[in-house]
């Protein structure tokens, strides 16, 4: 298990090819990449996402997470790497992958990863904009999906 809290930029492929080394020789590596947006709901342009921390709750929080899917959906390894910081519109925000024997239970704990990450990892954040700085709170829907989770 590999959970990283990043202050700079950070490469997905250079990410991607460390988890497949950890892979075990599991048959399935799935992963995903969150970018920063360029514009908001409601069309404004974002300069920023600006994504603020208390190193150790953070990194506690991410790791739960990891560790939950790993005996979850029995990985051979999870992996992620969330930023932290401003974050330019492009630049990826969140790096998740995961190995297992067979590709849904990867597949499913990336999904379950980021998931659980929308709602639960201990960070505040808030988009720059001409107009200013909005915060970004979990919606209705990143909660129903968590919910799904327990079922």
């Amino acid at each position: 298990m590999a959970v990283v809290l990043a202050t700079e930029p950070i490469n997905p492929a250079i990410l991607l090819a460390e988890a497949e080394t950890q892979s075990n020789g599991a048959g399935a590596l799935a992963s995903f990449t969150g970018l920063a947006r360029r514009a908001g709901k409601d069309g404004d342009t974002i300069t920023a996402l600006v994504l603020e921390h208390y190193r150790g709750l953070t990194l506690a929080s991410m790791q739960a997470i990891a560790a939950a899917a790993t005996a979850r959906f029995a990985l051979a390894h999870a992996h992620i790497t969330h930023r932290s910081g401003r974050v330019l519109p492009g630049e990826a925000i969140v790096f998740v992958a995961a190995t297992a024997p067979h590709r849904a239970a990867a597949l499913d704990a990336v999904a379950y990863m980021m998931d659980r990450l929308k709602t639960e990892a201990v960070f505040w954040k808030y988009e720059e904009t001409a107009g200013g700085k909005r915060w970004i709170e979990p919606t209705e829907t990143d909660h129903a999906r968590v919910t799904a989770w327990s079922l």
